[in-house]
């Protein structure tokens, strides 16, 4: 697997972590045009640690694999499941640039077949790397939070939707052997 390694300017500053405590991958897309800008956002330092939001993982359209934090540490991508999970992003533009615009809540981007795939490798390598891995989610199935519309906001929508209704779940499911995690 080939895994380019990148990371965030503080992720030195992020709380370690036993691999043995992480058995959840969680599944994100960027909501944002490109690898760059995700990358400029993940740079942004958003709590008084000097730390930010940012997955473990970034994979591009054309299937390149970014390492931004190291799995060893906690990397803050989903409220509530960072200890035990990995966050892999996804490059995809989802809602971008109207995120909680009631009338632009569809993702229509597609997946390209060269992610998927790299995505597949990445799962199967961490299954190895940690062993505990059994369980898979969708920032969408962990953050069910609605807040009102940026354009009415007698209007409530979905806060997090990534990695949104084109993920191919069935083919990752099949392919990966891991189990979908969806909270009641």
């Amino acid at each position: 697997m080939n895994i380019a390694t990148n990371p965030l300017p503080y992720a030195d500053k992020l709380e370690s972590r036993d691999l043995s405590a992480v058995h959840l991958i969680v599944i994100h897309c960027t909501e944002l045009p490109n690898l760059s800008s995700a990358r400029v956002e993940g740079e942004i330092p958003r709590y008084p640690s000097g730390t930010g939001n940012s997955g473990h993982y970034y994979v591009d359209r054309n299937g390149r694999v970014e390492e931004y934090v190291p799995v060893e540490f906690i990397a803050h991508h989903t409220r509530g499941y960072n200890p035990q999970s990995i966050g892999i992003e996804l490059v995809n533009q989802g809602r971008y640039p109207d995120w909680l615009h009631s009338k632009h809540q569809d993702m229509l981007e597609a997946y390209a077949e060269e992610q998927i795939t790299a995505l597949l490798a990445l799962i199967q390598h961490l299954k190895v790397t940690c062993q505990n891995v059994s369980l898979i989610a969708g920032h969408e199935d962990l953050d069910r939070t609605e807040v009102p519309a940026t354009d009415d906001h007698e209007i409530l929508v979905r806060r997090k939707r990534d990695p949104g209704p084109r993920f191919p779940w069935q083919q990752i499911l099949a392919a990966s052997g891991l189990t979908r995690l969806l909270p009641t």
